[in-house]
């Protein structure tokens, strides 16, 4: 059996995608602080609108994972998680209060918590198990990179748009489409048939015993990473990050 090329078409469309979607939503990530301030609100409402599409972000992908499995093509909704997170994060420009820039962060990242199982499901499909670690590892590094691109964008066009939000918000569907579009045009999905129907508890239980301890201790790490978070949020709030911010780090 003649083995797949990993650098191929759905690969590269993957990657693509995944640099050209992080652009999108870095953009609007790096000046999200300074545009909250706009509104005159605590700090802590940055804290909460992180940890909030996060939480959703996180229980959208464990939803995503476990029902795509029983559909026969899932390339639609990956396509429609990445349109979902790219028109979220432009709605920033909408906003005209902290809640508002809450319900589209939201919004966005439910999309991106969809789309991720699904677009990772599609990027194994396409290559030998054997190429695994060189397909990802590539998909991982576009990814990187739009999270270097964004930023130095967000940089550049802000003051050529006289630091107007709205404008560089709307910048951000462009590459944001584009994503959705490499993913509708440039991505093969191979032909499957769906995963028979088994309880979400079975299906846990049907893990190794080693991968069950390896989640509890990403489970009780991130509970701490966010403790940390949000003991920062409060300094923050109170005016008590200049030294206790360096004194938590």
């Amino acid at each position: 059996m003649k083995s797949k090329s990993w650098l191929n078409r759905t690969t590269l469309g993957i990657g693509l995608a995944s640099l050209f979607s992080d652009w999108s939503h870095e953009i609007a990530t790096t000046v999200l602080p300074s545009f909250l301030a706009t509104f005159g609100v605590a700090a802590v409402w940055l804290g909460a609108i992180e940890g909030i599409a996060d939480g959703l972000s996180s229980f959208a992908k464990l939803g995503s994972g476990y029902f795509t499995d029983r559909l026969r093509h899932r390339k639609p909704i990956a396509v429609a998680g990445y349109v979902v997170t790219a028109l979220g994060t432009a709605s920033f420009g909408l906003a005209t209060a902290a809640w508002h820039v809450l319900l589209a962060r939201s919004a966005a990242w439910l999309g991106r918590g969809v789309r991720t199982p699904v677009r990772k499901a599609l990027l194994a499909a396409s290559v030998d198990r054997a190429a695994y670690g060189r397909a990802f590892g590539f998909e991982r590094m576009m990814d990187t990179l739009g999270a270097i691109v964004g930023p130095a964008t967000a940089l550049v066009l802000l003051p050529l748009f006289h630091y107007h939000y709205p404008s560089l918000f709307a910048v951000t569907l462009v590459p944001g489409l584009i994503a959705a579009g490499l993913i509708a045009f440039a991505v093969k999905e191979e032909e499957r048939l769906p995963v028979a129907h088994v309880a979400f508890g079975e299906s846990l239980r049907a893990l190794p015993g080693s991968f069950r301890r390896f989640l509890v201790a990403v489970g009780l790490f991130g509970t701490g990473d966010f403790g940390f978070i949000e003991k920062v949020s409060a300094e923050l709030h109170t005016g008590e990050a200049e030294g206790g911010f360096v004194e938590a780090v």
